[in-house]
């Protein structure tokens, strides 16, 4: 990056003050920066501690299902979930990290709150089959706070890197440029200042030789 200008003083002082909000911003990408890692780390932490306990409560539900496949007939199995007696309504809000809308995940049950999770009677059925169904019930809550971290985690990311790259672009670029600028017309302005001053002297000195 290359700053051309003309050596003036109104353009010096124009150029500090580019410089002050520059190191201002600075200062406050890098605090955010900081903040957004922070956040980041709580979150990646907190994806781990989900994704162990859904896929070991998703595993242990899925063996009961083979449990049940194994001791109920594949006609049975279909009969017994076809028809869910359950409905459920997802709401898809947002909430803001550092500026980052993120997602929020709501859900409700829709129609009657006291129906059963059990699509079916329990006289041909097994207990294993009501575990798996029950299991996934519980899970539910966890798999979509783990949807929410999971997308958050990866807008966060994104946003880390979108300010990592204006920070370095302000302190390796920017910043040393526009030091080197106001650098270079302050001493082309402290040259033309001592040009001055000698040429008034001579003046002077010609002036007192004339006796004028």
């Amino acid at each position: 990056m290359e700053i051309r200008v003309n050596p003036t003083r109104m353009e010096l002082n124009r150029l500090k003050q580019r410089l002050a909000m520059a190191v201002r911003g600075h200062k406050l990408l890098k605090d955010k920066r900081d903040e957004l890692m922070r956040q980041f780390m709580i979150l990646v932490r907190r994806n781990k501690e989900l994704r162990e306990e859904v896929e070991e409560r998703l595993a242990r539900s899925f063996q009961k299902f083979m449990i049940a496949r194994a001791v109920m007939s594949a006609e049975a199995v279909e009969e017994a979930i076809m028809f869910p007696q359950v409905q459920l309504e997802i709401e898809l809000g947002t909430q803001n990290i550092m500026s980052v809308h993120t997602p929020k995940l709501k859900w409700k049950q829709v129609g009657e709150t006291s129906a059963s999770i059990y699509p079916y009677g329990f006289a041909e059925t097994s207990g294993e089959l009501d575990d798996s169904i029950s299991t996934l019930s519980e899970l539910l809550p966890r798999l979509l706070e783990l949807a929410e971290v999971e997308k958050a985690v990866n807008l966060l990311a994104d946003e880390i890197e979108r300010t990592r790259r204006r920070v370095n672009a302000l302190e390796y670029v920017m910043i040393p440029e526009l030091q080197r600028t106001v650098r270079y017309i302050t001493m082309k302005l402290d040259e033309n200042e001592r040009a001055n001053l000698t040429r008034l002297m001579k003046v002077k000195d010609i002036v007192q030789a004339k006796g004028i």
